[in-house]
């Protein structure tokens, strides 16, 4: 299996890193986890078509992590498109019929798909929870140190390995005890330790996290200017003694 990051940076625009997106590419119907801006030129370039996509999780609602949701819909509603698309599931935190519901109303009918063609599926942002989408195994957290809606996805393949996907988040037990085990860990890390944001992680609280789970890889992704500025991977390093992976667009992962 292979993961891309298609988007390593934020909302911050940046000539090297486009915002929030990762897709599980090696798969009949690829697997995207956030959808920020660009994603889909991004697909495009590593040769996905977008109308191959067969599920879409969001982790929380930030335009960020959303804002190509928009064109998405607007680009699957094409008559060219939609007379061939098959079904497609767009998945994420309790609130997401609304979300997109309010979308489609901001913008008339131009992003209204038919509900045999996609359908919404609402996840519980209380407690964890499992599901299996296309035959795979997704478990969620809830990460309530970012939004009260954010959530983290940990995917067991048919192989057996894990990977884990934080979305946003402040440090928080929830996040360890999701990514216990991962073979891979995609986690943020947004600012530096001298300059912390609350909701965010620095580079030593995700290598911290890593080495309460026992991650075997350790990602990082979702760079801001602040963090980019400084010695990202030294910072990690008094945390996390394992194999780190600074994440940069277009970055392939096997697992």
């Amino acid at each position: 299996m292979e993961l891309v990051i298609l988007g390593s940076g934020t909302g911050i625009p940046s000539a090297q890193r486009a915002s929030p997106g990762l897709v599980l590419s090696s798969l009949s119907k690829p697997i995207l986890f956030d959808l920020g801006p660009g994603c889909l030129r991004q697909l495009s370039r590593i040769g996905i078509d977008y109308n191959r996509l067969g599920i879409i999780f969001i982790t929380h609602f930030h335009p960020d992590h959303t804002a190509d949701l928009i064109h998405f819909l607007f680009a699957t509603r094409n008559p060219s498109t939609l007379h061939k698309r098959e079904p497609f599931v767009v998945a994420g935190p309790k609130g997401l019929k609304d979300f997109i519901s309010d979308l489609q109303k901001a913008y008339g009918n131009w992003l209204d798909v038919p509900p045999q063609i996609m359908k919404i599926n609402e996840l519980e942002i209380t407690k964890p929870d499992t599901k299996v989408f296309g035959g795979i195994e997704v478990s969620t957290q809830p990460l309530p140190a970012h939004t009260a809606e954010s959530l983290a996805y940990r995917v067991c393949l048919p192989s057996g390995k894990v990977f884990v996907f934080s979305g946003d988040t402040g440090y928080c037990e929830e996040l360890v005890d999701i990514s216990k085990g991962a073979d891979v860990l995609i986690l943020e890390s947004s600012f530096p330790d001298r300059n912390p944001v609350e909701g965010h992680l620095t580079p030593s609280e995700a290598g911290r996290v890593a080495t309460l789970a026992r991650a075997k890889k350790l990602v990082l992704v979702h760079f801001y200017p602040e963090v980019l500025a400084t010695d990202i991977a030294s910072e990690c390093r008094r945390t996390f003694k394992g194999e780190l992976v600074l994440g940069r667009d277009l970055l392939h992962l096997s697992i």
